[in-house]
C-alpha cells in the first residue's frame, strides 16, 4: 500500500514539476513592442529585426525543419511570396534548429525567405513561442505579424500550417483597408 501511495505522489509530483517547467513566457500583446533580436540566417549571416523597420514583418516560429507541417507551412509561405512583396512584407522563420539544419531545409524544400536559427532559446522565449519538453525544447507554432513601425499588430497562437500563409494575407489587407479609412 504504501508503494502506491509513494508511486502516486512522484506521478504528481512529476507532472506538476513538468507542468511549471514546460510554460513559456507570455507572447507580446497587440500593440506593444515587438522585442528586436538578431539571429544569424540560413546563409549565416546575421539578420536583426531592426533592418525590417519600415515594411510588415511576418515573424514565424515553428518546431522542427523538415517535419510534414513545418514543411507544409513553408511551402505556403514560399509560394505566396510575391504576395507578401506585393504588400511590402516580409516572412521570416525561426526555429531552434541550427544554421546548417535551416540551409539543408532551404536547399531541399527550395525556400529563399530567411530562416532563423534560435539555438539559444532566447527569441522564442521573448515571444512566448518556447515549448519545454524536459530535455527537449522546440519553438511552439506561433506567428506574430509587426507593423512597420515595429508593433505587434496580430498574435497567431493557433495555427493551422495549411491555411496560415492565406490567413495572414487576409490580415495584411484587412488592416491595409483599415489604415486607408484613417
Amino acid at each position: 500500500m504504501l508503494r502506491i501511495v509513494l508511486l502516486v505522489v512522484v506521478v504528481i509530483l512529476a507532472v506538476v514539476i513538468f507542468r511549471l517547467t514546460s510554460r513559456s513566457a507570455a507572447p507580446p500583446a497587440e500593440g506593444s513592442s515587438a522585442p528586436d533580436f538578431t539571429l544569424p540566417s540560413q546563409e549565416g549571416a546575421p539578420v536583426s529585426l531592426k533592418d525590417y523597420r519600415g515594411k510588415w514583418v511576418v515573424l514565424y516560429f515553428y518546431p522542427r525543419d523538415q517535419t510534414p507541417g513545418c514543411t507544409r507551412e513553408a511551402h505556403n509561405f514560399q509560394v505566396d511570396e510575391a504576395k507578401y512583396a506585393e504588400r511590402n512584407a516580409v516572412v521570416l522563420g525561426v526555429s531552434v534548429d541550427s544554421v546548417d539544419s535551416h540551409k539543408k531545409f532551404c536547399a531541399k524544400e527550395g525556400l529563399n525567405f530567411k530562416l532563423l536559427a534560435d539555438i539559444d532559446h532566447q527569441v522564442s522565449k521573448a515571444y512566448g513561442s518556447l515549448t519545454n519538453l524536459g530535455v527537449v525544447k522546440l519553438a511552439a507554432r506561433h506567428t506574430f505579424l509587426i507593423d512597420p513601425d515595429g508593433k505587434i499588430a496580430k498574435a497567431y497562437i493557433n495555427v493551422d500550417p495549411l491555411k496560415h500563409s492565406a490567413e495572414v494575407l487576409a490580415e495584411l489587407d484587412a488592416l491595409e483597408k483599415a489604415a486607408a479609412k484613417l
